[in-house]
């Protein structure tokens, strides 16, 4: 099965377990180009009256009683490509009507947009209890627990706001966390999804990610986002450039190598097999001879990697 989901929620809720497999979310795969295998901690505890599971999609009917009867086309083309890009952060959230039917409680647009996207699975929630208050607060508690990358806590903010009527204040209360923290995360899902994808894969860090959020256009966020895979630029010194406005694909880095110039093909060369293997390529020529160094978070990593640079080798 092909999940195409950042854990988001689905992090926070133990799911459906396999024969034989203890009931914990446990690892899987992640679809985010360079991202290491998910793991849950053990401790997370179970959510009164809700699992996680992946449900085929046909064995979904949208709820009666939804008040929305029209969706905006442009948010939901937006909305399609995103799921065909990253992967759907947000579960749906269903009730089940009998052994292998189940009903939409919350979630129609990412449920019609997973159908448009081709895709044959959803993630959800399946509820099996009416008490969105109870529901809503096991979920926040296993939010404050659970690891999550910077881009799935997101998700999951986003979740709580948009289908549990939870505002930024009661979420940075019952969490404990300040709510500008929380609304800086949540700014990080509006970045381009290609930078999206680096920062789920933990290329780029939830600092580059703010710092970005500062250029006017994503043109000039993936320009930079770029720049600092291929050149290794630290938050500070992406902050400055963002700062100073100079966006120019040359523009030096502040104290880095300025007495050993490099070649703008080389530059160029290392940005295009940077944004191909989605992590840092470094590019050097001496005198005889040259190097390539490409960096990897983990075994894993190294291992999409090579399937990239040799991509029959995996089909062998």
């Amino acid at each position: 099965m092909n999940t195409r989901l950042g854990r988001g929620l689905g992090a926070l809720i133990p799911s459906t377990p396999a024969p034989g497999t203890s009931p914990t979310l446990g690892s899987k795969s992640n679809s985010i180009p360079g991202a290491p295998p998910i793991r849950v901690e053990p401790e997370l505890a179970a959510v009164p009256g809700a699992r996680f599971a992946e449900i085929e999609i046909d064995k979904i009917t949208p709820n009666p009683k939804q008040p929305r009867t029209v969706f905006d086309e442009e948010a939901m083309d937006e909305l399609v490509h995103s799921v065909k890009e990253i992967g759907l952060l947000q579960p749906i959230v269903v009730r089940r009507l009998e052994q292998d039917k189940y009903e939409l409680v919350m979630g129609e647009r990412r449920w019609r947009a997973t159908q448009q996207a081709g895709l044959t699975t959803i993630p959800a929630i399946v509820r099996e209890t009416s008490d969105d208050v109870m529901l809503r607060d096991a979920l926040l508690e296993n939010l404050h627990r659970s690891q999550l990358n910077p881009l799935e806590e997101a998700a999951a903010y986003q979740q709580m706001l948009d289908d549990f009527g939870c505002t930024q204040e009661v979420l940075a209360t019952r969490i404990g966390r300040s709510r500008p923290q929380i609304s800086n995360t949540l700014r990080l899902l509006k970045l381009p999804a290609s930078v999206q994808r680096r920062v789920a894969a933990g290329v780029l860090s939830a600092g580059h990610a703010r710092a970005l959020l500062g250029l006017p256009s994503g043109d000039a966020i993936e320009r930079l986002a770029q720049r600092i895979v291929a050149e290794g630029l630290s938050v500070r010194t992406v902050e400055e450039i963002v700062a100073l406005g100079d966006m120019t694909d040359d523009a030096p880095a502040p104290a880095r190598r300025r007495n050993k110039p490099v070649a703008p093909r080389l530059v160029d060369l290392a940005d295009r097999l940077s944004d191909r293997f989605e992590t840092r390529v470094k590019v050097d020529l001496g005198k005889s001879k040259g190097k390539i160094t490409v960096e990897f978070a983990s075994l894993d990593d190294l291992e999409r990697i090579v399937t990239l640079m040799d991509p029959n080798k995996s089909n062998s």
